[in-house]
């Protein structure tokens, strides 16, 4: 069934099978972007400026603990709608829907999937509700691509605490979180499989923000460097068993490059947008420049990419939607969740590079709209994972 909505401009927007409860959640997330969040963008990208306001605005549409049981403050809902979510927001402010993956995805989704009966009951509410910011830290300097094989940080255990010691680079919300899903070392001898998981909570003494990152794009999601000098967490904060921590990262990992894929999405359905209105406003040689078939052409290529970065990430995100806990890191879905991203973001990367050249000059301008989304773009094809990552995963998976 094809249904329409409008989003951005007059035209009908086309939403492929969505059903109505559906479109209503992305046109309710595409709204408040549009209204709330939208106005924000320039002073984020300026000054690289996390809104305070903008967790408990989103916890008060409901959009925090999507995938929550509503006995923790969650709205008991599946995977697809929180992906549904972030194709809205990142419409009209991709930097917050990059953090917002960070927090409900990386950070609260994998405590309550993972997490003991405890640790759900002291870190979800107050996540689901917007008082408190989560991260996730798991690249470090000397691991990126390689992050669980190269992992240096380490974790001892001394009595009822365990003692982390380590750097934690690129971590999205790291200046501004209050919990911190960190992964650490605790045998070493059993290299990534010697892994596991931890909150670490804003305030404990030996953990700390090093410095705040200067990045080209996506500015207002703050980023950071964390460090732990004999750093002490309770063991009651462990997030699953001892040395399981492989299979909450992978599983994790998955549902990122799904959710991921999204941001996608919708950054590419906003710079075509824009390109069409311009294309239809701005004259030249006597006329609309879209009236010009070489424009015509962009255009048209733009579009059929969003539709097919569209296809392939909704089904991406049904076939997530049931993942099993501790499921994901192998077959059909780690395949398909890497591909979804890497079609999403190359796509995304070209829609928006037509996009500024349709602008022209005011497309590399700063200040403008669609530079930000083109600064931020290149991100994503290394972001979750990068592409190389990406294509090794989906031919391991074709051979094995």
């Amino acid at each position: 069934m094809t249904t329409t909505l409008t989003a951005g401009r007059n035209s009908p927007y086309s939403a492929f099978d969505l059903s109505p409860d559906q479109l209503e959640i992305l046109d309710l997330a595409s709204k408040f972007s549009r209204d709330e969040l939208l106005p924000l963008q320039p002073k984020m990208d300026n000054e690289e400026w996390w809104p305070p306001q903008a967790m408990p605005a989103l916890a008060g549409m409901g959009f925090l603990g999507v995938t929550v049981p509503e006995e923790l403050g969650g709205s008991g809902s599946d995977f697809f709608t929180s992906g549904l979510i972030t194709q809205g927001l990142a419409r009209y402010n991709p930097s917050v829907a990059l953090s917002y993956v960070a927090h409900e995805n990386l950070c609260l989704n994998n405590i309550a999937r993972n997490g003991g009966d405890d640790v759900k009951k002291r870190f979800v509410p107050g996540l689901c509700d917007g008082t408190k910011i989560g991260a996730l830290a798991l690249t470090e300097p000397g691991a990126g691509s390689d992050a669980l094989g190269s992992m240096a940080t380490t974790a001892r255990l001394d009595g009822d605490h365990y003692v982390l010691n380590g750097r934690k680079l690129y971590i999205t919300n790291g200046p501004v979180a209050d919990v911190v899903l960190v992964y650490a070392k605790t045998d070493k001898s059993k290299g990534a499989k010697g892994i596991s998981a931890f909150v670490v909570e804003k305030g404990t003494p030996g953990f700390a923000v090093a410095q705040k990152l200067d990045k080209m794009g996506f500015r207002g999601s703050t980023t950071a460097e964390l460090t732990f000098d004999d750093c002490r967490v309770p063991a009651a904060n462990m997030v699953g068993p001892e040395n399981r921590g492989v299979a909450v990262v992978m599983s994790g990992l998955d549902l990122e490059r799904a959710i991921v894929a999204m941001i996608n999405v919708g950054m590419a359905e906003r710079a075509l947008d824009l390109a069409i209105d311009y294309a239809k406003t701005r004259q030249q040689f006597g006329k609309a420049i879209g009236e010009f078939q070489l424009v015509q052409g962009k255009l048209a290529e733009m579009y059929v990419t969003v539709e097919a970065m569209k296809a392939l990430c909704y089904r991406t995100l049904a076939q997530c939607n049931d993942l099993a806990e501790g499921d994901g890191g192998r077959g059909e879905v780690h395949k398909v969740t890497a591909a979804a991203i890497m079609f999403a973001a190359e796509g995304c990367t070209r829609v928006i590079s037509d996009a500024v050249q349709i602008f022209g000059g005011a497309g590399y301008m700063r200040e403008t709209e669609v530079n930000r989304l083109y600064r931020a773009s290149k991100l994503l094809e290394i972001g979750a994972g990068t592409t190389e990552i990406r294509k090794l995963i989906i031919a391991g998976e074709l051979l094995r």
